[in-house]
């Protein structure tokens, strides 16, 4: 098991701080980050969490999974990889346009 965590479902004020200190309950919390939108610079409302430990992980998510965190409960379960989620959405192609042409219509006179 990875000792870094996902944490979903954050009230979008909890800082990354806040969330280190809460998983430090649980062991010794190498890194906690909050994911945060690029254009707005606000909470996207979940992040990660690095255990020291694999038993540090595995009681925190017993610990904080459902934990009521400011009226929300919190999703707390092992982070997978980039490469092991599935495909998003990516936009499809929009084609051309069919239709008008411009320009003069003599010709059709």
């Amino acid at each position: 098991m990875s000792t870094k965590l996902y944490v979903g479902s954050l009230p979008y004020a909890v800082t990354g701080d806040q969330l280190s200190e809460l998983f430090s309950q649980a062991g010794m919390v190498v890194s906690a980050n909050i994911i945060l939108d690029k254009f707005s610079g606000r909470s996207k409302g979940f992040g990660f969490v690095e255990m020291s430990t694999e038993e540090e992980s595995k009681k925190a998510i017993e610990m904080f999974n459902n934990y009521d965190l400011e009226g929300r409960n919190l999703v707390v379960n092992e982070a997978r990889p980039m490469g092991d989620r599935p495909a998003g959405g990516g936009g499809g192609g929009y084609g051309g346009g069919g239709g008008r042409s411009g320009g003069n219509r003599r010709d059709r006179y």
